[in-house]
């Protein structure tokens, strides 16, 4: 097959996805044996030929996907008026814990937050697919073990946890952890916006 076609198919069908796609599923497409090292070359072409346009060809956790770049945010934001959802500190604090002390427990979190995690923030962590239970502590009362899923890698931008902005401090801090969370705000490629309130409430 022409090798001209063979990016107009995969440029297509990535346009065309729901969802990130794999390099392996994309050598499903071809009837002929196209290998996945062939592919990777295709893909790293089409992303040059996007580097002018609005949209952006990325690599993420679970393959590639078409998106639109940063500068276009504010334009899209336009067909969408509605507030997105926020998050609280406590979300947020929460979710750098597991971030990057992952795997963590809960009771793990609320030692370094200093005040107790409350169910409806593990609720929205959960609900929003950033964190899921990998396992149990082989402890007393076998506490779950909380981890980041690949759906928080994708919402981020992220292609693996290595991705994970780095921090100074090799035995961080509540506040670092947070800001660094913050920070993925710039990256992330849904319409979500993230933000911490003013005030922490007690309970949370």
């Amino acid at each position: 097959m022409d090798a001209n076609q063979t990016k107009r198919i995969v440029e297509t069908a990535l346009l065309c996805a729901q969802e990130p796609i794999s390099t392996v599923d994309l050598t499903r497409l071809f009837v002929e044996d196209v290998s996945a090292k062939e592919l990777e070359a295709v893909l790293l072409e089409l992303q040059g030929e996007w580097q002018e346009s609005g949209m952006e060809l990325v690599r993420i956790a679970t393959g590639w996907r078409f998106q639109s770049r940063l500068s276009m945010r504010e334009y899209l934001d336009r067909l969408t008026p509605e507030k997105p959802p926020k998050y609280s500190r406590a979300v947020m604090e929460t979710l750098a814990i597991i971030a990057y002390r992952q795997p963590v427990t809960r009771g793990e979190i609320e030692e370094i937050r200093g005040v107790t995690v409350s169910t409806n923030v593990m609720k929205q962590l959960e609900d929003r697919s950033w964190v899921e239970v990998i396992g149990h502590k082989e402890t007393i009362g076998r506490p779950g073990l909380y981890a980041t899923t690949k759906q928080f890698l994708n919402d981020l931008g992220l292609t693996n946890l290595q991705s994970l902005p780095m921090l100074e401090d090799a035995n961080p801090s509540m506040e670092p952890l947070v800001q660094a969370v913050i920070e993925f705000e710039a990256k992330l490629s849904v319409t979500d916006v993230i933000e911490t309130d003013p005030i922490d409430p007690p309970n949370e």
